[in-house]
C-alpha cells in the first residue's frame, strides 16, 4: 500500500470519527457501525468466506494419511454336516493404513486453488463492505435530503393556504377578482400533491435506513467532509485498477483456475501410496474339539499401492478441457470486471464534479429568486405584479432549493461511491475501530491445519439483528422558519376596493 493511499485512509478515517454531533443525534459513522455489526448482508458473507476456509483442510487431507477400521460378526445359521472345518460363528476385526506418496500433483493444486480463492473471498469480503457503506451512505443522505424537501413543501402547503384565505378575503372586498383566487387555489392543490409525494418518498428513505442500519434514523447530523477526492477522472482510474476489492478478487479466482487445471490433469497420471494393515479373528469357540483349526489368530501386512490409469473412457481429457474453459471464462471476467471498475470511477467522477457544480448553480439561484420574490412582492404592492406573479416566483424558490438540497445529496454519494470505486471505503479506511473491526484471517488460521474428524463449531446463532420491532415511519419532520417563505405570498392588505383596484386597472 503506498504512503498516498494510507494516508488518504487514515483522513477519512479522521473525518468520520471526529465529526461533531449534538446530543442524541446519530453521526454518519455510526450509522456505518450499527451496519457493519448488524446487517445480513455483511455477516452473511463473512460466514461465506468461513465456509470458503475450510476447503483449505479439505483439499489438504487428501494427501494424509487415512485410518480405517472393520469388524464383523457372522452366525453361520446352516452348515454342510460333512464341513467339519466350518465354525458356526466367527467374528473379524481389523484396520487399514493408506498414505499417499505421489498423486499426480492433486493435491498440491488442490490445495494452492483453495489457498488462492480463499484470498479471493477476502477480497470479495472487502468489496461487500464497500457496497455496504455505499448503500448507508446513500440512505443517510436520502433522509436527509427528503427531510428537507418535506420540510420545504410543508411550509410551502402552510404559506399558500395563508394567501388563499387571504384572497378570498381580498375578494371579498373587490380588491381581488375570482381569477386571482382560482389561481391561490389551483397552486395550493398542487402543493398539497407534491407535498404528498414528499412524504412517500421521505417514508420509504426512511424504511431503507433501517433495512441497512437495523434501527430508525432519528436525527441525522450533517456528515462530515469527504477528504482528497482525486483531482481527475484518470487518477481515480489508476487508484482503483490497483486497489478496487471486486477486481482483486476476479484476479485471484482467475489464478485459482490455473490450480484447477492441475488437478484435472491430475487424473490421467499414477497413484502412488504405502499400505499397512492388521486383522484379527475369533471362531468363539465353535470350531470344534480336534477340528485341529485355530480358534483366534492375528495378520499384519504392508506394502505399496499403485494405480496406473489406462483408460478412463475420456473423462480426465474432458476433465481437462472443462477445467481449461473454465479458466477462460475467469479470464473473460478479469477484463469485464476491470471494464465495470473504470465505468464506475469514471461515472462517480463526473456525477460528484457536475453535482458540485450544481450545487454552486442552485446556491447562486436559491439567492436569486429570494430576491426575485422580494421585488416581486414590492411591485404587486403597487399594483404592477399580479398574483400569479408571486406565485410563479414563489414555485421558483422552491423548486431551486430543492435542487440544491438534491445536489448536495448527490455529490456527496457520487464522492463516496468514487472512494469505494477506488477501493478506499472499508471498514479499514473508515476510522471503524474500537473492537469492532471483523479479522477474516484469524477463522483461517484457526482451521486450516486442523486435522481432527469429528471437530464442529457448534450450531450457528443469528449475528444479524431483525427489524420486525422497528415501529412503522411516518413523515414527520421539523418545522422550517425560513423568513421569506414562511412570510404568506400575498401579504399585503388591501389597497383599496372595488372599480379603484390597481388589479382591475
Amino acid at each position: 500500500m503506498s504512503r498516498t493511499t494510507h494516508s488518504r485512509r487514515l483522513l477519512l478515517g479522521v473525518a468520520l470519527m471526529y465529526s461533531a454531533a449534538p446530543v442524541q443525534a446519530e453521526t454518519l459513522r455510526e450509522a456505518l457501525v450499527k451496519a457493519y455489526t448488524t446487517n445480513p448482508t455483511i455477516t452473511g458473507e463473512r460466514a461465506a468466506l468461513r465456509a470458503t476456509d475450510e476447503n483449505v483442510p479439505i483439499a489438504r487431507a487428501s494427501g494424509l494419511p487415512s485410518v480405517n477400521a472393520t469388524g464383523s460378526y457372522t452366525e453361520n445359521v446352516l452348515v454342510a454336516s460333512n464341513n467339519f472345518a466350518s465354525p458356526a460363528r466367527q467374528a473379524q476385526g481389523g484396520a487399514n493404513v493408506t498414505v499417499p506418496i505421489y498423486t499426480g500433483g492433486l493435491v498440491r493444486n488442490s490445495v494452492a486453488a483453495a489457498k488462492t480463492r480463499v484470498e479471493g473471498g477476502r477480497a470479495a469480503l472487502r468489496g461487500t463492505e464497500s457496497d455496504l457503506f455505499t448503500s448507508v451512505v446513500g440512505a443517510y443522505m436520502d433522509v436527509i435530503r427528503d427531510e428537507a424537501i418535506a420540510g420545504l413543501n410543508t411550509q410551502n402547503v402552510r404559506v399558500l393556504d395563508v394567501n388563499l384565505q387571504a384572497s378570498r378575503d381580498r375578494f371579498q372586498v373587490g380588491d381581488l377578482t375570482r381569477t386571482d383566487v382560482a389561481q391561490s387555489e389551483a397552486r395550493l392543490a398542487l402543493a398539497r400533491a407534491q407535498l404528498q409525494s414528499a412524504q412517500a418518498q421521505l417514508i420509504s428513505s426512511r424504511e431503507s435506513y433501517i433495512r441497512l442500519v437495523g434501527t430508525p434514523a432519528g436525527t441525522l447530523e450533517t456528515p462530515p467532509t469527504l477528504p482528497h477526492l482525486p483531482a481527475s477522472p484518470q487518477i481515480a482510474v489508476s487508484v482503483a485498477l490497483d486497489n478496487n476489492p471486486f477486481l482483486l478478487a476476479a484476479a485471484k479466482e482467475s489464478d485459482a483456475t490455473r490450480y484447477d487445471v492441475g488437478v484435472a490433469r491430475s487424473n490421467r497420471l499414477p497413484r502412488l501410496s504405502a499400505v499397512g494393515g492388521g486383522s484379527y479373528y475369533n471362531y468363539l469357540g465353535s470350531t470344534g474339539f480336534g477340528s485341529g483349526i485355530q480358534s483366534s489368530g492375528t495378520a499384519a501386512q504392508g506394502g505399496l499401492s499403485l494405480s496406473v490409469p489406462l483408460f478412463q473412457g475420456g473423462r480426465p481429457a474432458a476433465q481437462v478441457r472443462q477445467a481449461e474453459a473454465l479458466q477462460g471464462r475467469a479470464i473473460e471476467n478479469v477484463t469485464a470486471t476491470e471494464r465495470n471498475v473504470i465505468a464506475q470511477a469514471r461515472s462517480a467522477y463526473a456525477v460528484w464534479r457536475s453535482s458540485e457544480q450544481v450545487i454552486q448553480s442552485s446556491e447562486t439561484a436559491v439567492n436569486a429568486n429570494k430576491l426575485s420574490l422580494e421585488g416581486v412582492r414590492a411591485e404587486n404592492s403597487v399594483g404592477t405584479r399580479t398574483i400569479l406573479d408571486i406565485l410563479n416566483a414563489e414555485q421558483e424558490l422552491l423548486n431551486s432549493q430543492v435542487t440544491l438540497v438534491t445536489a448536495r445529496r448527490d455529490a456527496y454519494v457520487a464522492g463516496f461511491a468514487l472512494l469505494a470505486a477506488m477501493g478506499q471505503a472499508e471498514a479499514r479506511d473508515l476510522g471503524l475501530d474500537g473492537g469492532v473491526l471483523y479479522d477474516p484471517v484469524a477463522n483461517y488460521d484457526r482451521v486450516h491445519h486442523k486435522i481432527w474428524d469429528f471437530d464442529s463449531d457448534g450450531e450457528p446463532a443469528a449475528i444479524a439483528t431483525r427489524t420486525a420491532q422497528s415501529p412503522a415511519q411516518d413523515a414527520s419532520v421539523a418545522v422550517q422558519r425560513d423568513p421569506l417563505l414562511d412570510t404568506p405570498v400575498d401579504r399585503n392588505p388591501a389597497l383599496t376596493t372595488g372599480k379603484d383596484a390597481p388589479s382591475r386597472q
